[in-house]
């Protein structure tokens, strides 16, 4: 097998020199670096990917921890990003907390011995926000809070729980049932309690809670009933079929006698809403005309659902991007990939649509509305109207 010896000896050069050209590090000057690479051509010599990668304690592979990938949002985000690392050189390994045994403490692990050179954290995790700081190699949170100093980035979920109000509010809607994890997700770090939105709120580890909170906030103010039904955790799509079903048995629809108490509006994720269009049918409840349903994430199943879904959808093409930025500027040992933080004031307008793909928002405490995270980055949401809604 030929090594770097058999090179330098064939270029005439040090084995230094050869090192430094494989590597690519260090001052080699245009003459020296093309005799090794004449030589290398000649021998057919390959490096070592793996004997590169230690002398640069660098592995090129990324971690990203899922819920799950049988989930349609985790399955599109998790390819999305994959495209996005793979452009960048980057291999991803990917962890499903819910379909693995070992779950994310052998990724830890892993990446504590520098068997990766970061992680993606995109599942819930029963950890305290200082464990996270304290592993001392970079982590990116996607869709998390993990603590203060971890990057998180998101979707601006209280700009789509705005979007999703106006919606319902505009088309006449009296009563609005929202499909969703259990409630104690809400407010799972314990330090507030309150349902309220914006500065100051930092009690939950998962900012997708926002956009409930925020249309219910919004529907309240409208003089509009909503009530919440728990469906199971995320992987728990049999969950997700049952509170459908619950729906149509407690609340009704039109046409069954119960008047204005009938439910006239469902909001849940593409799987939940997609459960709710089948119900619909089963129930002889017309959509959109008896029931609006609006999908929550824009994902493949928004288009195939039985009818094609009104949806709020996430760019995960641009989250992708946001990521990566982040995880290559941690790993280059700057500030992960973004622009520095705003003001409040920034905040609220970025939360009103106008941020762009990959534009931070939040103070330095996370106090306007980034789930407490060190420094986020919101990603604006997108309407599409379908033939559910009115």
């Amino acid at each position: 097998m030929v090594g770097m010896r058999d090179v330098a000896k064939k270029a005439g050069v040090s084995l230094s020199t050869v090192s430094l050209v494989v590597n690519g590090t260090g001052y080699v000057s245009d003459d020296m670096r093309a005799r090794v690479t004449e030589a290398m051509q000649s021998l057919n010599y390959i490096p070592n990917e793996l004997a590169r990668n230690l002398y640069r304690d660098r592995t090129n592979t990324i971690g990203v921890i899922v819920p799950t990938i049988r989930h349609p949002f985790f399955a599109t985000f998790t390819a999305a990003l994959q495209r996005e690392f793979s452009a960048r050189g980057l291999r991803t390994m990917l962890c499903s907390t819910a379909d693995s045994d070992t779950g994310e403490s052998e990724y830890i692990d892993m990446l504590q011995r520098h068997m990766m050179d970061g992680i993606v954290m995109a599942a819930h995790t029963a950890h305290p926000t200082d464990y996270w700081t304290s592993i001392g190699r970079p982590v990116v949170a996607f869709d998390r809070y993990l603590g203060t100093g971890i990057p998180s980035v998101g979707s601006d979920h209280e700009q789509g729980g705005r979007m999703l109000a106006e919606l319902l509010i505009r088309t006449g809607a009296r009563h609005v049932v929202m499909i969703g994890g259990p409630r104690s997700q809400f407010h799972d770090l314990a330090v507030g309690g309150a349902d309220t939105v914006g500065a100051g709120v930092r009690d939950t580890t998962f900012p997708t809670v926002r956009y409930y909170l925020t249309l219910e906030r919004e529907l309240k103010a409208a003089g509009v009933r909503y009530d919440y039904v728990e469906a199971g955790e995320v992987g728990d799509f049999e969950g997700y079929a049952v509170a459908a079903h619950h729906v149509f048995d407690w609340f009704g629809g039109a046409g069954d006698g119960r008047g204005e108490d009938a439910v006239d509006a469902i909001v849940s994720s593409d799987l939940g809403a997609s459960y709710a269009v089948q119900e619909a049918i089963r129930c002889g409840v017309r959509i959109p005309d008896d029931v609006q349903i609006v999908a929550y994430d824009g994902t493949y199943l928004a288009g195939t659902a039985g009818v094609r879904l009104t949806a709020v959808r996430q760019d995960f093409e641009g989250l992708a991007a946001a990521v990566a930025a982040r995880m290559t500027g941690l790993i280059a040992g700057g500030a992960g990939g973004a622009a520095g933080a705003v003001g409040a004031g920034d905040a609220d307008r970025d939360a009103a649509g106008s941020t762009g793909a990959g534009a931070s928002a939040g103070s330095a405490d996370g106090s306007s509305g980034a789930a407490g995270a060190g420094t986020a980055d919101l990603l604006p949401l997108t309407l599409r109207i379908g033939d559910s809604t009115r």
